[in-house]
């Protein structure tokens, strides 16, 4: 193998900083922003996704970022995809009108919300994040786009934490998934 050729997935892995007992003890916290701050890493992390979309089958016609690491993914994709953004942020940050979803946390429980003119009925939307743990933020998501008529072609992230049970669950609620990298443990 020459200096040129590799596994992106390895590669981004390899990027990836694993901060141990952070937030809590025993949490294995996985950090993405290492991908973010090489130019060249940045740029095969954002050209894995995009190739991936640029799929007639599989083309979006917006990107919805989640609250906030998914801003920094989804909007770089919509631009390269030369499609639209949507922020869905945490509650209280839009101005105009919004639907709003709560879900439940490991202790307690957030809400996110998305403008009430945010999709059009019939829009095919890529739903990305950073991260998936345990589904709750990506599930809110789906459902509220779902609640304006979009049709979610997947839910996109860098992570996965499978031992998590975040993506088992968003696969039964019907989301196809689609990430870079699962890390065994959490």
């Amino acid at each position: 193998m020459t200096s040129t050729q590799y596994n992106v997935r390895d590669y981004l892995r390899s990027h990836i900083r694993t901060v141990p007992n952070w937030p809590a003890p025993g949490v294995q916290f996985r950090d993405i922003t290492p991908l973010l701050q090489d130019p060249r890493v940045f740029r095969i992390l954002i050209d894995a996704f995009v190739h991936r979309y640029m799929d007639p089958a599989l083309r979006p016609d917006v990107v919805a970022g989640l609250d906030a690491r998914g801003f920094i993914i989804g909007s770089v994709v919509a631009y390269e995809l030369n499609v639209g953004f949507i922020p869905i942020r945490k509650q209280g940050k839009l101005p105009y009108e919004t639907l709003e979803e709560t879900y439940e946390l490991e202790y307690g429980s957030a809400t996110v919300e998305l403008h009430t003119d945010a999709v059009q009925p019939g829009q095919k939307v890529l739903l990305v994040d950073d991260l998936i743990a345990t589904g709750g933020t990506m599930l809110a998501g789906k459902n509220l786009l779902k609640r304006l008529g979009a049709e979610i072609i997947e839910g996109a992230a860098i992570v996965d934490l499978p031992e998590l049970g975040g993506s088992r669950r968003l696969r039964e609620a019907g989301l196809e998934l689609f990430t870079l990298v699962d890390f065994n443990g959490h």
